[in-house]
């Protein structure tokens, strides 16, 4: 019997990159929140439809100078079809969080949104091929029970407390169109060319809605500190989707999933500073346990598949100690 020895692995964390990674990836978590918020005071001004074109259209301005001080990272096609599609559900996305955000905390909103990993989940089976044993679907009726928990239909806040969940759904279509486009084009070559057709189409939405009446344009009748607050929501935007895309290069995905969670922590922090909202009991029931169905997803995933495309179970092992 040969005995081979080997050097201990190095726990994930300290991989090269892991370390940045995860920072870039908590950084983007407490940006995000903020950038919503300058987003709720804006629609107290502006509609919903005007809040997402304007805070896009900042954006976009925003990842120009980026773009070019980090062009070297700009590979594959920036506009196709796929990319165009990665706008369209960029721009239901946005649209659907902030026209949540002006009826209810932004806490609330973020909870439900956070929805999406179950979400993705369930849709990776009939889209990707990918196989979803029993546990984690178990897990994600658990999760969507506790959306239900939040949003209690019938409750105070009406049938636009699906506009957070209609958010999730099309986020998560984004991210199975962003694993097909990416196997061409780098994350930035993505993220420049969604905003560049989310902003086109918002533009475009937005005027059309203006001629039919829809809508009252009234960005003439903004103060000045708005056209400050969207540029800051467009900056901080942009600051973090660069950062989260940094994140994913420098670390694995698994490693900073858990990371995202903390954007619900920051959401409360700021709704409570901000606006003096603080989730209710049954809010922080509900946030739980799609917390804990996330975190659960998240680590399933994690687990080693075989050959027939089962996660095997973890066996005990007998720690040999040498002398």
């Amino acid at each position: 019997m040969t005995l081979v020895l080997t050097a201990p692995r190095r726990p994930a964390f300290l991989e090269n990159g892991s370390v940045a990674g995860m920072i870039c990836m908590a950084a983007a978590m407490v940006l995000l929140p903020i950038g919503d918020a300058f987003a709720k005071i804006l629609t107290g001004h502006l509609s919903a439809v005007e809040v997402t074109t304007a805070r896009l259209l900042a954006q976009g301005l925003c990842l120009i100078p980026i773009a070019l001080v980090m062009r070297s990272r700009l590979r594959g096609p920036m506009f196709s079809p796929i990319v165009a599609l990665s706008g369209g559900l960029v721009m239901v996305t946005l649209t659907s969080l902030v026209w949540a955000f002006s009826v209810m905390p932004i806490a609330t909103a973020i909870a439900i949104f956070f929805a999406e990993p179950l979400i993705l989940t369930v849709l990776v089976g009939p889209l990707l091929g990918e196989r979803v044993g029993p546990r984690r679907t178990i897990a994600v009726l658990v999760g969507l029970i506790g959306v239900l928990i939040i949003i209690r239909p019938g409750g105070g806040f009406g049938p636009a407390a699906f506009l957070p969940l209609l958010a999730a759904l099309c986020y998560a279509l984004n991210m199975i169109v962003l694993r097909k486009a990416s196997g061409t084009r780098s994350s930035l070559t993505v993220q420049c060319g969604a905003t560049f057709y989310a902003c086109a189409g918002m533009v475009a939405v937005s005027l059309g809605l203006g001629a039919t009446g829809h809508i009252e344009p009234s960005f003439a009748d903004l103060p000045r500190w708005a056209w400050g607050a969207i540029m800051a929501s467009g900056a901080l935007a942009a600051a973090s989707f660069i950062l989260i895309a940094e994140a994913f290069r420098q670390a694995e995905a698994g490693l900073l999933a858990p990371f995202q969670y903390l954007e619900i922590i920051g959401a409360t922090t700021v709704g409570y500073l901000v606006f003096g909202d603080f989730p209710d009991g049954l809010t922080w029931v509900g946030i739980a346990i799609i917390l804990g169905s996330g975190l659960y997803v998240f680590w399933r995933e994690q687990m080693p598949v075989n050959r027939a495309g089962m996660r095997p179970r973890r066996r005990r092992t007998r720690r040999i100690r040498a002398r």
